[in-house]
């Protein structure tokens, strides 16, 4: 059992939830960075708004640095199933 194994996702009906779950926060983050910045550029063409786009910019990018984030965390958390259910089977 490794970190990024496909396998791990299919182990059993708990770790195919949290990997939807995941799925679902990493879905809307990206949505979430795409629509910062696709607002900031449109406010980028009037001087008055410059100061909105910088920021809805900054936010746009933290959005972007937390999809590898949401991954990373997803991958621990089904290891850490993986390692409860060797854990389990062991005590049997």
């Amino acid at each position: 059992m490794n970190l990024f194994d496909h396998s791990n996702r299919d182990r059993n009906d708990g770790t195919r939830r949290i990997y939807a779950l995941y799925e679902i926060a990493h879905t809307s983050v990206d949505f979430s960075a795409a629509a910062c910045f696709l607002i900031g550029s449109v406010l980028f063409l009037w001087p008055a708004y410059e100061t909105a786009a910088i920021w809805l910019f900054i936010i746009g990018s933290v959005f972007f640095m937390a999809k590898p984030t949401l991954r990373l965390l997803r991958e621990l958390h089904l290891y850490r199933m993986g390692k409860l259910d060797t854990l389990a089977k062991r005590t049997d």
